[in-house]
């Protein structure tokens, strides 16, 4: 039988994974978000993930079985499909505990089309036992079938890096699984054929669920490490990346650097995993102090400026402050989760007025999610202090004499600017 692919989700992962899917199938790409379809069908893609072009070459006006990628929102356009993947976020709320919603009406989703011999395969991040726990269930449900008798199920957790040109899906190996070892062994071969840089077949899906929130919680950890390394050597008036350099020279030694940790992978997963450590009865230690040293860091950042302008007998009550950066990271347009704001809230509390630049966030966005203005144009203005909180490219050539007051300070989150910064995380 010719497998007709739908992919569940049009975001960061699901695009680029429909997109790369569409080259040798006939791919569907279903989203609830009417904007971002009719978006999609004229060729754009606000997320930046896949070049405009590279879309328009595999989309199809009208549903056909021929191979690319029609994009839609009618459920009904998916209903003859028998390969469905779903790529839908995976969040946590206010107090860091995972939001599966998406997941369950994803699967409510699937579950009203799905037929004998259908297999579903997540990619979104979730704890060990969640798809067959969680999702499984209402995909029996909705559908009136039986798991593993009439439907299988597969897990490939995305590895998805926004903003990375280099390594784009298919150039990273994939991880698969199945519900049963002829369903795992499916699930690889369909990878393989887009996957070029191939793939490793996990014995089962909980294991391929906890491979994908340890990949995230270990950069979490070493991050952590790293923060924590920054506030010493702060105060013992060392520069933390000379010291890095340094010890970076020995061929063994991890090269991590400080910084605001957000977005919706690294920031995010290490709960996942935390919470299912604790229903079964396990207190994590090291993953949630290093969650706890890592999202302390928008204060500590803040803190900081504010003694740099002090230092230079700034008055802090009133001053203007330009924060240069929204995303989660450089050279993305992804807001979600983004640390900079705790940066931009402390701010704040210290009584200054804080401008918001970043050509690549979406001001409307930004403003629903976070209650605050992004500029996507520069004024003409100068400030009292300039905190380079992402690394865009854009931000690399800006003429800084010209937006600072004359004794205003640079403070470079990110360790970009060299001397151009009067003080570095």
């Amino acid at each position: 039988m010719r497998k007709k692919i739908t992919i569940i989700g049009l975001g960061y992962v699901g695009l680029p994974l429909a997109r790369l899917f569409a080259t040798k199938y006939s791919v569907i790409g279903f989203d609830i978000n009417k904007s971002r379809v009719a978006e999609l069908n004229t060729g754009v893609d606000s997320t930046l993930e896949v070049e405009n072009e590279v879309l328009l070459k595999v989309l199809k006006k009208e549903k056909s079985d021929e191979n690319g990628l029609y994009c839609t929102t009618e459920s009904d356009d998916i209903a003859d499909s028998n390969i469905y993947i779903v790529t839908v976020p995976t969040p946590v709320d206010k107090n860091n505990r995972p939001i599966l919603t998406p997941l369950y009406k994803a699967s409510e989703t699937v579950g009203n089309v799905l037929k004998k011999g259908d297999i579903v395969v997540y990619e979104s991040t979730v704890y060990p036992g969640a798809t067959e726990e969680e999702c499984v269930p209402v995909l029996e449900t909705i559908s009136g079938l039986q798991y593993n008798k009439d439907f299988f199920v597969g897990y490939s957790p995305e590895r998805i890096n926004p903003g990375d040109k280099e390594h784009t899906v298919d150039k990273i190996l994939k991880v698969t699984s199945g519900s049963t070892p002829e369903i795992g062994a499916e699930v690889d071969a369909l990878y393989n054929q887009v996957i070029t840089a191939g793939t490793h077949l996990a014995p089962t899906i909980r294991v391929a669920e906890a491979a994908k929130v340890i990949e995230n919680s270990q950069r979490d950890i070493n991050i952590a490490f790293v923060n924590e390394l920054a506030k010493i050597f702060n105060k013992l008036d060392i520069n933390t990346h000379d010291v890095l350099e340094a010890a970076g020279t020995k061929w063994n030694f991890l090269p991590f650097s400080p910084g605001l940790v957000g977005g919706h992978c690294i920031g995010v997963d290490p709960y996942y995993l935390a919470q299912k450590a604790q229903e079964v009865g396990y207190h994590p230690e090291i993953i949630l102090a290093g969650r706890r040293m890592n999202d302390s860091m928008g204060s500590y950042v803040a803190g900081e400026v504010v003694k740099l302008m002090l230092s230079k007998d700034i008055s802090v009550k009133n001053a203007k402050v330009l924060v240069l950066g929204m995303t989660f990271k450089e050279n993305c347009p992804d807001v979600r989760n983004t640390k900079v704001i705790d940066v931009i809230s402390n701010l704040k509390e210290y009584g200054v007025t804080v401008t918001i630049y970043d050509p690549l966030a979406h001001p409307d966005e930004v403003a629903q999610e976070y209650g605050v203005r992004n500029l996507k144009v520069l004024k003409k203005e100068t400030y009292h202090a300039i905190v380079l909180a992402v690394a865009h490219n854009e931000f690399l050539s800006l003429n800084f004499e010209k937006l600072l007051e004359p004794q205003g300070v640079i403070y470079d989150v990110k360790g970009v600017l060299g001397s151009r910064a009067d003080k570095r995380l």
